[in-house]
């Protein structure tokens, strides 16, 4: 296990950790107030009722001792010392009706409690979970970038040392010209790799800083869907792509850059491609008219998605499988791309699993459902 990942999974330990002991140490403490609490109420009522009883008895007494032409002003005098007691006649008692107030006074301050401890427990366990969600997209970003970085290492490497391993066969040896011609393609195609490589993360970089701008003009969906398809026919057939193209039978007028929606299409293709293991790779591209929208869909039949996946793989970073075992290359930032630049230009894309591989779907707004004029330029 590398050494990094080992330090990763240690540290997510120890935050576990802490953030269990915080949890215990919260739920016995709001356990204790609650019994306290409790108890502390329980222990005034009784205590009020012995305290009431005992002045009864006094009270009693000093009844008994005074002269019945003084016991009026005497009367007065306990109703307001003494309002929880009764004198009827010779026999002085507790007001049955004041300690039962009393009683529900008390009973009410307990359940209230009861309420607040509970309460501020869920307040705090939420605010926990929060912070506990927070450091976790914290680790789970890490953990992407940490493999983006072997990812772009490997992406690299690759093409340098294939290129490098080329040029130096070229300068040592004497080779017939289509042997020449055959290693001069091998370097374009490998050319054109490192270039889509760091076109992707320019692009990445420029949305990242806020700098990610598109000049959308009207342009027919089929047509630019076609012209970014014969760009890259070639590529797709050495690839092994069977590639069929379902275009829509009218128009679909829509607003986009060139330039941004062949990346877009582009990563869509490659994500097909790469997800696709066996060596016939078929791969549909649909396109139709729903309502108000121009849809743009590409279809694979390779190893699909899981539901949890669908939301997660338009992240930075993100790369679908285990990054062990992992053996198709890319740096995770194709998809993240598509919907960065297909948001840019007003539209929205997600994707479906299917029973066999997945499908993506890109929406983009008809002009004519918009009214709008049929040309326009936005800076």
């Amino acid at each position: 296990m590398p050494h990094w990942l080992h330090k990763l999974r240690s540290s997510r330990a120890r935050v576990w950790l802490a953030f269990g002991l915080v949890v215990v140490f919260l739920l016995a403490q709001v356990a204790w107030w609650l019994i306290f609490q409790r108890n502390t109420i329980q222990q005034n009522i009784e205590y009020a009722e012995t305290a009431w009883l005992q002045e009864a008895a006094l009270v009693q007494q000093l009844w008994a001792a005074t002269a019945p032409e003084n016991r009026q002003a005497l009367l007065s005098e306990l109703r307001q010392a003494f309002p929880h007691l009764e004198v009827e006649d010779d026999r002085v008692y507790v007001n049955p009706e004041r300690l039962k107030a009393y009683r529900t006074e008390q009973m009410r301050h307990l359940r209230m409690f009861a309420y607040e401890g509970p309460f501020f427990l869920l307040v705090m366990l939420l605010g926990l979970y929060i912070i506990g969600r927070s450091l976790k997209s914290e680790q789970e970003l890490k953990r992407r970038q940490q493999n983006f970085l072997m990812a772009a290492s490997h992406e690299f490497r690759t093409p340098i040392s294939t290129l490098r391993l080329l040029a130096q066969t070229l300068q040592m040896r004497e080779l017939s010209r289509e042997k020449q011609l055959a290693y001069l393609t091998h370097m374009s195609h490998e050319i054109d790799r490192l270039e889509d490589l760091s076109e992707r993360l320019l692009a990445t970089s420029r949305l990242a800083q806020g700098l990610g701008q598109i000049k959308p003009e009207r342009h027919d969906l089929n047509q630019a869907v076609s012209r970014c398809l014969a760009r890259q026919q070639n590529t797709l057939v050495a690839r092994g792509v069977t590639l069929h193209l379902e275009p829509a039978p009218t128009p679909l007028p829509v607003d986009l850059d060139p330039e941004a929606f062949s990346l877009v299409l582009s990563n869509l293709l490659d994500n097909a491609v790469k997800y696709s293991p066996g060596p016939q790779k078929p791969v549909w591209v649909r396109l139709r008219r729903e309502g108000s929208q121009a849809v743009l869909e590409v279809e694979d039949r390779g190893v699909g998605l899981s539901r949890g996946e669908l939301q997660q793989i338009f992240e930075p970073f993100y790369r679908v499988g285990d990054e062990q075992t992992r053996s198709t290359r890319g740096l995770g930032l194709g998809l993240y791309l598509v919907k960065s630049i297909t948001e840019l230009m007003g539209g929205r894309v997600w994707a479906e699993a299917l029973p066999q591989g997945s499908r993506f779907v890109l929406s983009l707004p008809l002009l004519e459902a918009q009214g709008l004029a049929p040309e326009r330029s936005l800076a």
